[in-house]
């Protein structure tokens, strides 16, 4: 005997809208509605609905089909206003991304939008967000396929694939990679154009202009870039996008870019008048513009040079190139710069109840039972039926009238956000500005602030999980052997089929908890807020003098991240290597991290905000320099310099509550590890965070790599690897 069950499930709006959310609702601004160049009255004679974006469809509708989906002048025309349409596309791994680049044009106001779809998973799950989409039919894997890959390069032939279907439906395209962001609405730029066909970003470096003129064309030497470009339906755009996309079809070595320039740059010149600033280029009829590379930003003049602020002018977009960690890198930027949007819980992360083990029951139930009701204890999940299919033990004397049923009964520990660490760096003056600025004053204050975040990642490691006993709450109905008659109870209130339990199997708990009455709590560690990193040097990727020639490169100056600490290693859940699934066995407890911009981001909460404990350091001896909470009614609390483990983890229990505990210092605040173990633990995890800096001239190779324990190395000297042996990181 088999029995089949139907699975009913009682979905919540999440599960509803395609699955796993980057971003849970819909952003908290009203963007415009305008859905296109027709009017409401021509709109509705002509049959056409459009909600507002952002305007998830009913939930009692079902997906439609993909027809609906396709690529038509029609579909485009219902969202073309001013004869314009911007569009983005991506796969699945870019979803937060492209989330974030459809919430900058709609708090913009603009709404003649649309995005191309490479997979179902994110047609289905923007569609549910209410998100203009179109399926490009390109059944693409859903992960991040990594820059320069055979699939990164296929994405490329999409855009040109893409270009040439749009321009002859007759509409202005803005076409856009989704790792860049709108800052500015660029319509009113682009009209001051009107004669450009089409009108470029670039890789320029080197300003050629220092107001809101297009680069002159004759000084940029950078490549044209392919991730900000707006066409106009011409004869000349039309027949470029042709020639582009026969050449890319017929060549599948060739990057879409680096075609784009070589057509393009085969006729470059003279210019079109004296005024415009756009050039003659491809055939000779094309008329190209170059937008300026200190408002239509890369990643060197935006996050490097800060040419807007320096050049006080209001950028458009900015998009992230020049960076050295993938898609993890471009994320932290962004973040950095606070244009990225995130959903609540990455500023002020919730109490969540994580299944991580079972009870496993054998059950005999009446036969006339179809269904067989599961319970998942703490509601972990939405109340759910779980269809449970398979053949009764032999041993039971009448197979005919009982089925045998497996209960699942779900423990849980209680994550709990301890909140966020940060602290205030220390940099003497001489360390920024005295001297040269070359690789050896570079170290020296690179390294200076390597010590200090080497620091607070241990204290942040000290604090990373704490054990709570968890008084039990009835209301919860939490299932262990000592409270079995509110189980039976619970499961006649769920109108369940009374079970007779065969046989109990107790899993022993996870590593590192103990089984409570309530379940396993488990409190995780303070989020290390990272400080701003002042360099003397630029990073790039071959040798050069300290910082470009010709560009404005401040020095010092803050630079991001991916400068000095490696975020380029990913794994499957695309995080970077400070804050990938390293086994704790081997790398000790995990460690997050945030930007550090985090706390000064206006989507932080202001709870998070209110719930601020300043810790001062003292000198052991000196008056009032002792452990207490007594003062955490003003928000400061004194720490011993030199402190131990155990006051650590003594003075900071009383405080588990605190969302932000903020270090006015760090220097010399831990003693050290106590514990052999642990420290080697840790030490394994942080020597991976830290990268190179790139390069020295004049010597192969040239880089040279930076080192977490640099001080403990007598005569350590910035120097690039003399001998093959030598190139590792290192660990």
């Amino acid at each position: 005997m088999r029995l089949t069950c139907s699975i009913k499930f009682s979905k919540s709006a999440a599960q509803k809208n395609g699955g796993d959310d980057t971003v849970s609702q819909a952003p908290s601004s009203s963007p415009s509605s305008n859905p296109g160049t027709y009017s409401a009255s021509q709109l509705k004679s002509r049959g056409v609905f459009l909600k507002p974006i952002w305007e998830p469809p009913s939930l009692t509708k079902k997906m439609p089909s993909p027809e609906t989906f396709r690529l038509t002048k029609d579909l485009v025309e219902k969202r073309v206003k001013d004869n314009i349409i911007i569009v983005t596309f991506g796969n699945y791994a870019f979803m937060d991304f492209i989330l974030t680049w459809v919430k900058h044009l709609t708090d913009l106001g603009l709404s003649n939008l649309l995005v191309g779809a490479m997979d179902t998973k994110l047609l289905e799950t923007l569609y549910w967000k209410g998100i203009p989409v179109f399926d490009m039919g390109s059944h693409m894997s859903t992960v991040d396929v990594g820059w320069g890959s055979p699939t990164f390069h296929k994405m490329g032939r999409e855009k040109v694939v893409l270009i040439d279907a749009i321009l002859p439906f007759g509409y202005e395209l803005l076409m856009c990679d989704t790792d860049m962001v709108w800052l500015k609405n660029p319509l009113p730029y682009f009209a001051r154009f009107p004669e450009a066909d089409v009108l470029t970003s670039t890789d320029q470096v080197v300003p050629t202009v220092v107001d809101d003129r297009l680069d002159l064309w004759q000084q940029v030497s950078g490549a044209f870039n392919i991730g900000i470009f707006h066409w106009r339906p011409t004869d000349s755009s039309k027949k470029l996008a042709k020639e582009w996309k026969k050449m890319l079809l017929a060549d599948e070595k060739i990057w879409d870019q680096n075609g784009f320039n070589d057509i393009v740059r085969k006729q470059l010149g003279p210019s079109v008048d004296d005024e415009s600033g756009l050039v003659y280029g491809y055939d000779g009829n094309l008329k190209l513009g170059l937008l300026p590379a200190s408002i239509f930003c890369s990643g060197h003049t935006y996050f490097v040079q800060a040419i807007p602020q320096q050049f006080k002018l209001e950028p458009y977009a900015v998009h992230t190139t020049f960076q050295y960690a993938g898609t993890v890198g471009k994320r932290h930027r962004l973040r950095e710069a606070m244009v990225f949007y995130d959903p609540p819980e990455y500023y002020n992360s919730p109490d969540r109840r994580i299944p991580f083990l079972a009870h496993l029951s054998i059950v005999v139930l009446p036969h006339h039972w179809q269904e067989a009701p599961l319970l998942l204890w703490g509601n972990v999940f939405d109340k759910a039926y779980v269809c449970l299919q398979f053949t009764p033990l032999c041993q039971l004397q009448e197979p005919s009238t009982a089925i045998v049923v497996l209960v699942v009964v779900v423990l849980y520990y209680n994550e709990k956000l301890r909140g966020f660490l940060s602290f205030k760096p220390s940099i003497p003056k001489s360390l920024l500005l005295d001297g040269e600025h070359n690789v050896e004053s570079h170290f020296t204050v690179v390294n200076h602030q390597i010590k200090q975040i080497r620091t607070a990642l241990a204290i942040a490691s000290l604090l990373k999980r704490t054990l709570a006993q968890h008084h039990h709450n009835r209301s919860n109905n939490h299932h262990d052997e000592g409270n079995y008659e509110n189980f039976q109870k619970h499961v006649r209130q769920e109108n369940m089929p009374v079970v007779v339990v065969q046989n109990l199997v107790r899993c022993p708990c996870r590593s590192g908890f103990k089984v409570l009455p309530g379940g396993c709590d488990g409190v995780l560690a303070s989020i290390m807020v990272m400080p701003p990193i002042w360099c003397r040097l630029d990073r790039l990727w071959f040798g050069h003098p300290g910082i470009l020639e010709g560009t404005v490169t401040r020095q010092p100056f803050i630079c991001p991240l991916d400068h000095v600490f490696e975020v380029d290693q990913c794994v499957e859940t695309l995080v970077n290597v400070m804050l990938q699934d390293m086994s704790e066995q081997e790398f000790g407890p995990k460690i997050d991290i945030r930007e550090y911009s985090f706390l000064d981001n206006p989507s932080l909460p202001k709870q998070v905000k209110e719930s601020w404990l300043d810790v001062h350091l003292c000198q052991v001896g000196s008056k009032d320099c002792l452990l207490s909470n007594s003062s955490s009614t003003s928000g400061v609390v004194r720490l011993p310099r030199h402190s131990s483990e155990e006051t650590l983890e003594k003075l900071f229990s009383s405080f588990k509550d605190v969302k932000v505990i903020n270090f006015l210092s760090v220097h010399d605040a831990f003693l050290g590890f106590a514990d052999k173990a642990r420290e080697r633990k840790f030490r394994n995890r942080v020597k991976r965070y830290v990268g190179i800096w790139c390069c020295v001239m004049d010597h192969t190779p040239g880089h040279i790599y930076y080192d977490m324990y640099w001080d403990e190395k007598s005569g350590w000297k910035p120097v690039p690897p003399q001998k093959p042996e030598d190139d590792h990181p290192p660990f």
